[in-house]
């Protein structure tokens, strides 16, 4: 091997390669995949995004059919629960416990960047807007924030691929998501930023 500057290392020049058979008769095996590292990082994040994604979609389905195994197995024992909003719109716990399951979660948009999945819905009458942040890990969620009739913009802080995070450039935190319909009850109402 050979330093170059700045640290960066080089592996040994290979020359005069050559094949007893054409290469096109080589079993995939033998050949290294094609795909660039950071390509092949990037489908393994869209796929655990999906898998979180899904994990999320699974809890509101056993919320509104009211499968309490369903709900048992997706959520982790010691779930850290957070709420902005409110106090008489925790409408999240009350159905979690078992004190007031009336309110029927029905996610109008769901997204999901890395381990946090942002799900987003209303009331019937639209007058309570609602925002679930889950934080899903090994498809489990082990944390909600819930937000009640409160406007939330996601910023993404550094860059983040395949789980690891990249150095913070601490001027440009880029929004990557934004509440649609925390307004449609054509009241003001607060305005929160969460970082991920």
């Amino acid at each position: 091997m050979s330093i170059i500057p700045y640290g960066y290392i080089t592996s040994p020049k290979i020359h005069n390669i050559s094949f007893s058979k054409p290469q096109s008769q080589f079993s995939s095996s033998y050949c290294p995949n094609p795909k660039p590292k950071l390509a092949q990082e990037l489908d393994t994040l869209a796929d655990s995004e999906t898998k979180n994604r899904d994990v999320v979609l699974k809890l509101y389905d056993a919320l509104r059919s009211r499968d309490v195994d369903s709900v048992h197995r997706t959520l982790t024992p010691d779930l850290d629960y957070w709420f902005y909003g409110p106090p008489p719109h925790q409408f999240l716990m009350r159905t979690l416990t078992g004190v007031s399951p009336t309110f029927e979660f029905v996610p109008l948009s769901v997204v999901s960047f890395g381990s946090t999945v942002i799900a987003e819905g209303c009331d019937v009458a639209s007058s309570i807007s609602w925002i679930h942040a889950w934080t899903v890990a090994h498809g489990i969620i082990t944390q909600v924030r819930e937000y009640s009739n409160t406007s939330l913009t996601v910023t993404r802080v550094g860059d983040v691929v395949a789980g690891r995070s990249a150095e913070i450039a601490p001027s440009h935190c880029p929004s990557v998501w934004e509440s649609q319909f925390s307004g449609r009850a054509g009241k003001s109402v607060p305005g929160l930023v969460l970082a991920i």
